[in-house]
């Protein structure tokens, strides 16, 4: 039975991993998979040799103090690989953990392919070199990527995002609401602080407050968060009864895009559900907020090399979504863009209609590409 090596570290890796993964089993039903997964690749078949919540860790200051950690991990993955070569190894995004894997790996003789190419394009593009020394194949998501790496003699393969193939071009908010026992008739906002403990922890309390400054003003509203996990969830319930007491806010486990499609507004953690609520066709206002250090070094370094830091703003190439970032990352600047959305219904027709186009343009069967790919390095390997 061939084994396929595989690395996902945070819920987004864990969907993209999963997708892939069964795309693969269609075409070689025997395959096996071992490595780092979350929860939806444990369930397409994947096993885990790792907790994924243990590689969940981003920010400059918040990686070196979980370094030890990481690197021990790290290590105990090339150990178990080189002990027990797979067929391929495939790096599911989490760049500055999976390159120095797969460059370990490859030079070994294991095929490699890294799944989302990282933001070369955006920040640090000195790390082109460490990818032409570390994958065999890039499999990329979007479309201005695979210009850019051929460019940069980076072997790749544009797939197209398999969230957009998963997701259909029209969602029905009523559909939405009905299966999350939402009877309420007026607007509904959904909140979503991230995935990860420290992206709670600071987007949590900035979020609740919002959440009650729009309800004081607009009492028809339902506010509505997704929670990743139980102890997110008991983190957000601390948050409300320290800052935001009586709060009518709905939790909700998991389901992040029922409640995204249920909703009319979104506020969100700049990240992968920048393009999840784009996809359903929902206006946002994206914020985010790092440790002091860790946005210091990135501006002063000029790290960013883009004008916006939402995917959705990105694809769409303008602003579509307001970006309020650390130190505008409060209740004054975010209430207001939320309500300002709700209030212009022509504003939201014209979002929706370009969501919807850009929508249109991801649509590539992604996980059945990338599938294809993989078995044709593994083969061509073989040959």
């Amino acid at each position: 039975m061939a084994t396929l090596g595989i690395v996902a570290n945070e819920p987004s890796g864990d969907l993209l991993g999963a997708a892939l993964i069964r795309a693969l089993r269609a075409r070689r039903p025997e395959l096996r998979f071992v490595g780092v997964a979350g929860p939806r690749m444990q369930e397409a078949g994947c096993e885990t040799l790792y907790a994924m919540e243990r590689l969940s860790v981003m920010g400059l200051t918040e990686v070196l103090a979980h370094l030890p950690e990481l690197l021990g991990i790290r290590r105990g993955l090339r150990r178990h690989f080189e002990q027990r070569p797979p067929a391929a190894f495939i790096g599911i995004d989490a760049p500055d953990f999976n390159l120095g894997l797969e460059r370990r790996l490859r030079a070994c003789g294991i095929p490699t392919v890294h799944f989302v190419s990282p933001t070369v394009w955006a920040w640090r593009p000195g790390r082109v070199k460490q990818i032409r020394s570390a994958v065999d194949l890039m499999l990329s998501i979007y479309p201005f990527e695979e210009a850019f790496l051929h460019q940069q003699r980076v072997p790749v393969r544009y797939v197209g995002h398999p969230m957009a193939d998963e997701i259909p071009l029209r969602v029905d908010r009523e559909t939405a609401r009905a299966a999350l026992g939402l009877d309420h008739s007026g607007p509904v906002i959904a909140i979503l602080p991230g995935s990860r403990r420290a992206e709670v922890q600071r987007l949590g309390p900035p979020f609740l407050k919002t959440a009650s400054w729009c309800l004081q003003r607009r009492g028809d509203l339902r506010v509505v968060i997704p929670v990743v996990n139980a102890e997110l969830r008991r983190m957000l319930e601390a948050f409300i009864e320290q800052a935001t007491p009586g709060l009518p806010v709905t939790l909700i486990d998991g389901r992040s895009r029922e409640v995204i499609a249920a909703s009319n507004v979104v506020l969100t953690a700049s990240g992968t559900a920048t393009l999840e609520a784009l996809l359903l066709k929902r206006p946002m206002v994206v914020a985010y907020k790092v440790h002091p250090l860790t946005y210091q070094l990135a501006k002063r370094l000029r790290l960013v090399k883009v004008p916006h830091v939402a995917m959705a703003n990105l694809l769409a190439g303008e602003p579509l979504a307001p970006e309020l970032i650390q130190g505008r990352c409060r209740v004054e600047w975010l209430g207001p863009a939320l309500l300002s959305l709700l209030a212009a219904p022509d504003r939201i027709a014209a979002i929706e209609d370009r969501y919807t186009r850009i929508h249109a343009n991801l649509r590539h069967d992604a996980a059945a590409a990338a599938a294809e790919a993989v078995l044709e390095l593994i083969a061509g390997r073989a040959a």
